[in-house]
């Protein structure tokens, strides 16, 4: 068992977030274990609450991010095409607790969407669970928790936060 080092682990999410804002929605993917989840509670639930029984923007398992993909990569995804340009900034990185092969992180993020002359900025925290695979770190888990009070004038989130 290796330690996890902050260093490696904002390696991670910079790759993230630079493959997001390149479109290159396959690769992102691929840094997730098979049994991921990628969640985006509403604005107005408690921080720890589930994803059963509440409203989510987003509450994907492994198959709907894969399928979140692909529809994001067509050209009949009209909320996305032509795609919006991206800057998903992450910041404030901590490792708040590590057993094994699992580590939990919780990072503070700014997202930018510019889409027809309009900026939306996306703002919140991000917690991770990351896991130590033999091919690398691998995210498990990523749940966005919005600092929004609403999705105005947004309206709906139509990228990969």
């Amino acid at each position: 068992m290796t330690p996890f080092t902050r260093p490696e682990i904002e390696d991670l999410l910079f790759e993230e977030a630079a493959l997001l804002d390149e479109w290159k929605l396959d690769a992102w993917l691929a840094l997730f274990t098979d049994d991921a989840r990628y969640l985006v509670p509403a604005t107005d639930l408690p921080k720890d609450a589930p994803p059963e029984g509440n409203l989510f923007y987003i509450a994907d398992d492994h198959f709907r991010m894969v399928e979140r993909v692909k529809r994001l990569l067509k050209k009949t995804a009209f909320s996305e095409y032509p795609r919006s340009k991206t800057r998903h900034l992450v910041s404030n990185v901590r490792i708040l607790s590590q057993s094994g092969d699992e580590c939990r992180v919780s990072t503070a993020f700014v997202t930018y969407r510019t889409k027809g002359g309009h900026t939306d900025t996306y703002i919140g925290s991000s917690d991770y669970t990351i896991v130590r695979k033999a091919e690398g770190l691998r995210i498990s888990a990523k749940r966005c928790t919005l600092d929004l009070e609403a999705l105005r004038p947004q309206g709906r989130i139509s990228i990969i936060l």
